[in-house]
């Protein structure tokens, strides 16, 4: 079981010690912890990295302290809307939705979406209707109601202003998971609730392969958090990609080109997770802080809020 490596996130932002109680750091650091280590077992036992990325993402999902699955924010309409993504690094599958409502886990959709369907990328009450097909659960509308986040929408529901996840601070609530197994193979996997009072529909990058997910056997697995519409517009996940296939980067010098200098020049906050086709790590980001959380062979977990 050589260079096993997983790593995984829980959104980006403005996560200062100042901005957060020890009870509250605490927590955060619990969650983490426990999807990382039981994420890390699955590639120990043998699963594939496409095992492990799901279950560290279902995980984060079921926490309310992160903006994805059952903490996901409130919508303009004060509804939820989710949006993840999955890919495989061997294969270049991948399954994606976005807009989805009352489906539990929407990493546990994207999964079967790659694996069961010729598309890519569902939406909508279409993609509700393919969750039904495959048996994936379905939560009632009480299952995502978190009083914080509540009050925090109530507080700008009669605005036009979204908030970045779910507080005043600037905060991008997205989980994440990268992750190379025993045989080498790579994949990354993705899921959101978008932002706090969002509108007409709003998508970020977290669905869309090669912004917010993306993974391929020959360079990278990466799992972007921040804000999305950068993300999106600078295709961050492929570009880390492209500069390793065809410049010859490694890892490292290939994300903070991309995070800490092309984002960082036109305005675009957040950060990433990444691995190697070697099991290599890199987890940048340009914001105050970022929920992370790694481990690979040979070495000790590490979870981490704040820079260095």
């Amino acid at each position: 079981m050589q260079n096993l490596a997983i790593a995984l996130h829980g959104g980006a932002g403005t996560i200062t010690p100042a901005s957060m109680t020890p009870e509250l750091e605490k927590a955060y650091k619990q969650a983490l912890s426990y999807a990382l280590n039981q994420s890390y077992q699955v590639l120990e036992k043998g699963g594939s990295a496409l095992d492990a990325v799901e279950l560290a993402v279902v995980l984060l999902e079921d926490s309310p302290l992160f903006n994805a699955g059952r903490g996901s924010v409130f919508t303009k309409e004060g509804k939820h809307e989710m949006d993840a993504a999955m890919m495989c690094g061997k294969t270049l599958e991948a399954g994606a939705v976005a807009g989805i409502r009352s489906i539990r886990n929407p990493v546990r959709l994207t999964r079967a979406i790659l694996e069961h369907s010729d598309h890519v990328f569902l939406s909508g009450y279409g993609a509700e209707e393919f969750a039904r097909k495959y048996k994936i659960d379905f939560a009632p509308e009480e299952y995502f109601y978190d009083q914080h986040r509540y009050q925090q929408w109530r507080e700008v529901r009669d605005t036009d202003i979204f908030m970045l996840d779910h507080t005043e601070e600037r905060k991008f609530g997205t989980v994440g998971a990268v992750a190379r197994d025993e045989n080498g193979d790579l994949a990354a996997a993705t899921s959101t609730g978008g932002m706090t009072n969002k509108n007409y529909n709003r998508i970020g990058d977290s669905p869309v392969i090669g912004s917010g997910t993306y993974a391929n056997n020959k360079t990278c697995a990466i799992s972007c958090t921040g804000h999305g519409e950068f993300f999106i517009r600078a295709v961050v996940a492929y570009d880390v990609s492209c500069l390793m296939e065809y410049k010859g980067y490694t890892l490292q010098e290939a994300c903070e080109e991309v995070v800490m200098d092309k984002l960082v020049k036109f305005g675009g906050e957040g950060g990433l997770i990444a691995v190697d086709s070697k099991g290599e790590l890199a987890l940048p980001f340009n914001s105050e802080g970022m929920y992370r959380a790694c481990r690979s062979s040979g070495k000790e977990g590490r979870v981490a809020i704040y820079k260095d």
